[in-house]
């Protein structure tokens, strides 16, 4: 496949399209009423909310968030194609045509590296060793960074018990540059790969608006590391669809996650699963989906403790933070029996430490004097941090206390330059700035929302509030409130 002469990445708004949004029912809800409804039987964990007709993988590939700008990106400089039998008998990459010996190990100008699908009998490729990565030099505004099987829809695999095993990008100090980044059918099987931070390590640091660091992953399957995603904090836009986070291998695993992301802007997933979190037998380990973004997207996504060959982990699957945005259309939360004490919540908006940069946020953090949640907080949604949750699932080994949390705003940082909060339990609810809604919430629960906070279940919404349903005025409302 040849690269286009204009940009590779067109504008396109994603949709659900065969999933429309259905409205809840009538009148406003206690947020204490019981929500338990009968589920079938469970699905494997790897079964997604809604089966959605097959794409055309190569026709998926040219479609693009609207959020996600694109003008200015430039094919790469570089271009390698790697054969698949050659590489395998060498243990190494073997190149078509032009080779990596000539860049000296450097690349200028964004690469784009295309791996043969299949091997001479036909048969997907397995490279038994993780990516070659060359250190990025020179300007970086406009690069892009593409890593791709040579056939779209045909996963190539990395497969290597490389403790140190890994895929991803190191740029310091970006600025106000635009990069771009993109995996595309690929599996990084790395289980020996206990020293990386990431399977996939997407370290780019120092951004600044209107510098902005996009990453889109297609049909990918990660598994290792520390954590099997990792993404720190920066000016970040994170877009994945299609793809399996199959868990990390880390040995701190009261710190590692199967996915850490960051303070960065945008989480948006799309038709995916996240499991496979690593646990131990007397630790309640991290979390399969610990999401520090802005704003959050989750669409037709499952989320399950099912771990990878240890003890399932106990606590949350999703950890996200309760100041910023939170979407979510077909969430379906799945949680098997661990061996500690389970926490209490399957979605945790926690509000004790802060990740992002002070300009990701329109509000402050911290209650102030100068708000007090007026009488009627659903008239007001367009002036609050704002989770929305539709159409939420929840098959699980106990009856769950409730579903989500969503924990209050504190005092003052720590001292000593900390980005710990201090003070929640000292916060009253009408200092809060937050507000959670959920809509048709099904499965084994007692009740949506733990007691904290301005939460609603089913509500009527007032006139002119309808666009908190609607997803790209969501985002389009999250992000035009930090000039976005």
């Amino acid at each position: 496949m040849t690269l286009r002469p204009k940009p590779v990445i067109a504008v396109v708004v994603l949709a659900l399209s065969c999933v429309a949004l259905q409205p809840g029912p009538s009148g406003a809800a206690d947020p204490g009423t019981p929500r338990a409804r009968a589920l079938p039987p469970p699905a494997p964990p790897t079964t997604l909310p809604v089966a959605l007709p097959p794409v055309d993988p190569a026709v998926a590939d040219t479609l693009y968030p609207f959020y996600m700008p694109t003008r200015g990106l430039r094919r790469p400089a570089v271009r390698l194609v790697i054969r698949c039998d050659a590489s395998r008998a060498a243990g190494r990459e073997v190149y078509a045509g032009r080779g990596a010996d000539s860049l000296g190990g450097r690349v200028e100008g964004g690469f784009e590296f295309v791996y043969e699908a299949l091997d001479g009998a036909g048969r997907p490729c397995v490279y038994p060793f993780a990516p070659w990565q060359p250190q990025v030099v020179g300007p970086l505004d406009g690069t892009q960074y593409l890593i791709r099987s040579s056939i779209p829809g045909r996963r190539v695999t990395f497969r290597t018990n490389d403790p140190w095993a890994s895929l991803g990008l190191r740029l310091f100090d970006i600025g106000t540059q635009r990069i771009h980044f993109e995996l595309r059918d690929v599996e990084l099987d790395f289980p020996g790969a206990i020293q990386p931070k990431g399977a996939l390590n997407l370290e780019v640091f120092d951004g600044q608006r209107p510098g902005l660091f996009s990453a889109v992953l297609r049909r990918v399957r990660l598994y290792g590391g520390k954590n099997a995603l990792f993404l720190p904090s920066g000016q970040t836009m994170l877009f994945v669809e299609d793809s399996d986070i199959a868990g990390n291998v880390g040995t701190n695993t009261d710190q590692e996650h199967s996915t850490y992301i960051n303070g960065t802007l945008v989480t948006h997933l799309r038709s995916s699963v996240w499991r496979g979190q690593r646990a131990w037998q007397d630790q309640a380990s991290g979390h399969q989906l610990k999401d520090k973004a802005y704003l959050r997207i989750y669409e037709n996504l499952t989320v399950s403790n099912v771990p990878a060959g240890s003890p399932p982990s106990a606590m949350p699957l999703i950890d996200a933070s309760s100041f910023g945005f939170t979407w979510a259309n077909y969430l379906r939360l799945y949680r098997v029996a661990p061996l500690q004490t389970v926490r209490d919540t399957l979605v945790d908006l926690r509000a004790e430490i802060v990740y992002g940069q002070p300009q990701n946020y329109p509000w402050p953090v911290l209650v102030t004097p100068a708000w007090r949640m007026p009488p009627a907080p659903l008239g007001v949604l367009d002036r609050v941090y704002l989770s929305v949750f539709q159409n939420v699932t929840v098959e699980s080994f106990r009856t769950e206390p409730y579903v989500f949390a969503l924990r209050p705003q504190g005092l003052a940082m720590a001292p000593g330059g900390s980005t710990t909060v201090e003070g929640q339990d000292r916060t009253t609810r009408a200092q809060q700035r937050m507000v959670s809604l959920a809509f048709n919430t099904r499965g084994r629960f007692t009740r949506a929302f733990s007691p904290e906070g301005w939460t609603y279940v089913d509500p009527v919404l007032p006139p002119g509030a309808e666009w908190v349903r609607d997803r790209d005025a969501f985002i389009r409302h999250a992000l035009g409130l930090i000039g976005r």
